[in-house]
C-alpha cells in the first residue's frame, strides 16, 4: 500500500470540481501518468479511495504516485487537448501510447534536367518531396506503380548526358519504360509526363485520367496524333492499375478506417488512410492492453489527431468511442472542416473496417508466431462468451461409451488456437455403473479439477485453464457448474451443441444457448475442438472395449483368472504380439503350469 494516500486523500478533498488534467509524479518527480477530467475532484479521489477496486495497472500506478499537480480548465474541450499536449511531450509510464519507431517514407522527385521519382527515407537529398508516409510497402508501390504506368526510367543512366549513348535497355523493349535514351522524347515532354504520375501519386487515377483525357482531346483537334495516341495508351494504363488495385470506387473519397485486434495483453491498431477514393497510406500499432478503465479507442484516436491537419472527412470505426464529440470538435479545429465518426452496418465501408481489423490481425499474428485466422478466432470467441480476453488456453470433454459398458472421457487441450496434444488426457468413468453422461461429465470434472486445487499431477494437470468447453448442452453445464462453485475455481463454463446431424450448431451456458456461426473464425475454432474432443474420447472407447474383448477371451480358458489374464495384458498388449508368443513364453508369464498354456496357444490360433 501507497503510505502517502493519507495525504493524497487530505489534498484531494479540497480539489476543484471544475475541469481539468491531473498530473501524477512518483518519489523522484518523473511524471508517470497524465489524464483528463470533466470534475477533477470526483476522478482524482476515484484512485485514492479506502476499497479501490483498482485493475492490476492502475494499482501499480498508483502505488507509485508520490504527489500529483493539477490544471484546471475553462473546459472539458480545452482538457482534452492539454492533456493530449501533455501526453506527447512527457510520454509517461501508465498512459497508452503510439510508439512507432519504424520511421517516415517519403516520395522524391529529383531535382535534375529529367527528374526521377524514388522512395526515400530522408529528405536530406534535393528535390521534391511527397509525404511522410507511415507505410514504406506502399510509397513503394506507389513508386513502382507511378514509375510503370507512366513509362519512366528507372535505369542508372544520367539525362541528357547519356541520351544516345548504348542501346535501350529490356525496359524499352518490353514497354516499361518511354526510351528517353533514344533521343526521341523531348525534356518537355518528359517533364509532362512526370508531373502526370506526381499528380496520379498525389489524387489518385480518377483525377489524372481525367486530366489526361482533356490533354488527349487537346491533341487530337490539334491533329498532333502521336501525342493522343500516347496519352491514349497512358489512360489505358491508369485505369488498368486502378482496377488492379481498386483505387477507384474505393466506396470512401477521404477516411481513415481504425480496426482493431487484441491478442492476449496486446492490443494492434490499424489505420488505412483513404484520400481521393485510394488508399493512400497505412499505419499499425502495437500497444498494451487497456485495464478497462479507459476506452482504447477513445484513447487512441486523441493521441493519433492530436496536431495532426492532414484529418479525413470520414472515420470509420467499429464502435463510438468515449468522449466522441470532443474528439471530433478537435480534429475539425485542426482541419477547418467538418468530420464524421461512423460505425457502418453494412455495405463497402463495413467491408473495408474488417479489411482494416484483418490488417490488425495480421500484424499481431506475425508478432506472436500465429495466423491471422487465429487471432480473430480467439477474440471472437471471448466477445461472444463475455471473456476478459482471449482464451489462450482451452481444455474440451467429451464422454464416450458403448451401452454401459466401455464408458470413458476424452480431454483435449488447444493452446493459442492450436491442439496441444502432449496436454490430452484420458479418463475411464469409474462410479457410474449404467449410462449416464450427466453423470459421467460430474465425475470425470470433478477428479480432473481436483489436481488444480491441489496442485497435484504434471505441469498440465496443475494449470488452470482460460476456458472449459463440454461436447453437449445446458444439461451438462449444469452437471458441473456446481463443482466449479464447490471447489471456488472461476473457470469459464459452456457446452458445445450440435444439431440432428452433430454439426457444431451454438454455444450453451446453464440456462441459453449463444449463437455463433455468424462468426466464422469463432465458429471453425469451436467446430475443430468439438471434432478433435469426440474423436479422441471415441478413439480410447474403442480401443477400452477391444481389451475388455480380448480379456474375456483369455478368461475362457480353465485355469486362467482375472489376474493372470491381466498379466499376459501387461506383457503383450496386443492380440498380435500374444500370437507370437511360444507355449513355454505362456506359462512363464502367466505363472500357470504348460498344459494350461498349450490350451492358451491352442485357443488363440484356432
Amino acid at each position: 500500500m501507497n503510505p502517502r494516500l493519507p495525504y493524497l486523500r487530505d489534498k484531494t478533498s479540497k480539489l476543484t470540481v471544475s475541469p481539468g488534467v491531473y498530473i501524477m509524479k512518483n518519489k523522484k518527480s518523473d511524471i508517470i501518468y497524465i489524464g483528463k477530467a470533466k470534475n477533477l475532484h470526483n476522478r482524482v479521489s476515484s484512485y485514492f479511495r479506502e476499497n479501490p477496486d483498482h485493475t492490476p495497472k492502475v494499482a501499480a500506478m498508483v502505488s507509485n504516485v508520490y504527489d500529483y499537480d493539477f490544471i484546471v480548465t475553462d473546459s472539458e474541450y480545452e482538457a482534452l487537448l492539454l492533456e493530449c499536449s501533455l501526453i506527447k511531450q512527457h510520454k509517461p509510464k501508465y498512459n497508452i501510447l503510439l510508439k512507432d519507431d519504424k520511421g517516415y517514407h517519403y516520395i522524391r522527385i529529383s531535382d535534375e534536367e529529367y527528374p526521377r521519382i524514388t522512395n526515400e527515407k530522408n529528405t536530406i537529398q534535393p528535390g521534391r518531396y511527397l509525404g511522410p508516409y507511415t507505410s514504406g510497402f506502399i510509397t513503394k508501390e506507389a513508386v513502382s506503380e507511378a514509375n510503370r504506368v507512366f513509362m519512366l526510367p528507372t535505369c542508372h543512366r544520367k539525362f541528357p548526358q547519356d541520351i544516345g549513348k548504348g542501346r535501350p535497355c529490356l525496359n524499352y523493349h518490353i514497354k516499361m519504360c518511354m526510351g528517353v535514351c533514344r533521343g526521341r522524347i523531348s525534356r518537355e515532354e518528359y517533364n509532362n509526363a512526370v508531373e502526370q504520375a506526381v499528380e496520379f501519386i498525389r489524387s489518385g487515377s480518377a483525377q489524372s485520367v481525367e486530366r489526361m483525357e482533356e490533354e488527349m482531346n487537346q491533341a487530337a483537334e490539334n491533329l498532333e496524333f502521336e501525342k493522343a495516341a500516347m496519352l491514349r495508351d497512358r489512360i489505358t494504363a491508369v485505369k488498368k492499375a486502378a482496377e488492379k488495385q481498386k483505387m477507384i470506387n474505393s466506396g470512401v473519397d477521404s477516411a481513415d478506417i481504425i480496426g482493431i485486434a487484441e491478442y492476449y495483453d496486446g492490443v494492434y491498431v490499424s489505420v488505412l488512410m483513404y484520400r481521393e477514393n485510394r488508399l493512400y497510406d497505412k499505419a499499425v500499432f502495437e500497444l498494451e492492453k487497456p485495464d478497462g478503465v479507459e476506452d482504447l479507442l477513445s484513447q487512441f484516436m486523441q493521441n493519433f489527431y492530436y496536431g495532426k491537419q492532414d484529418v479525413p472527412k470520414t472515420v470509420i470505426i467499429g464502435h463510438m468511442p468515449e468522449d466522441a464529440e470532443l474528439i471530433t470538435a478537435m480534429m475539425e479545429q485542426q482541419s477547418g472542416r467538418r468530420t464524421k465518426l461512423h460505425v457502418p452496418q453494412k455495405g463497402r465501408q463495413l467491408e473495408l473496417l474488417r479489411l482494416a481489423k484483418n490488417n490488425s490481425a495480421e500484424y499481431a499474428a506475425i508478432k506472436n508466431d500465429r495466423t491471422g485466422k487465429e487471432v480473430i478466432a480467439l477474440e471472437q470467441l471471448a466477445k461472444s462468451l463475455g471473456l476478459a480476453k482471449p482464451p489462450r488456453y482451452i481444455e474440451a470433454y467429451d464422454i464416450s461409451n458403448l451401452s454401459s459398458e466401455s464408458m470413458v472421457a476424452g480431454m483435449v487441450v488447444f493452446e493459442d488456437g492450436r491442439p496441444l496434444k502432449k496436454a490430452y488426457k484420458r479418463f475411464t468413468v469409474k462410479e457410474q455403473e449404467l449410462q449416464n453422461d450427466y453423470g459421467s461429465m460430474h465425475e470425470v470434472l470433478k477428479r480432473r479439477l481436483m489436481h488444480i486445487v491441489n496442485q497435484d499431477g504434471d505441469e498440465y494437470f496443475t494449470r488452470t485453464p482460460d476456458l472449459i468447453l463440454l461436447d453437449g448442452g445446458k444439461g451438462h453445464v449444469n452437471a458441473v457448474a456446481p463443482i466449479l462453485r464447490e471447489l471456488g475455481l472461476n473457470i469459464p463454463l459452456f457446452g458445445m451443441v450440435k444439431d440432428n446431424k452433430h454439426r457444431t450448431r451454438a454455444i450453451a451456458t446453464g440456462g441459453r444457448e449463444i449463437q455463433i456461426n455468424g462468426l466464422r473464425s469463432a465458429f471453425d475454432l469451436v467446430t475443430r475442438i468439438q471434432d478433435e474432443v469426440h474423436r479422441y474420447s471415441v478413439a480410447f472407447m474403442h480401443s477400452k472395449h477391444k481389451k475388455k474383448t480380448y480379456s474375456s477371451e483369455l478368461l475362457t480358458v480353465k485355469g486362467i483368472g482375472e489376474k493372470k489374464a491381466a498379466k499376459l495384458m501387461m506383457k503383450y498388449k496386443t492380440r498380435a504380439n500374444l500370437l507370437q508368443a511360444t507355449p513355454d513364453e505362456l506359462a512363464v508369464t502367466a505363472g500357470v503350469n504348460i498344459t494350461v498354456a498349450e490350451e492358451l496357444w491352442r485357443i488363440l490360433h484356432n
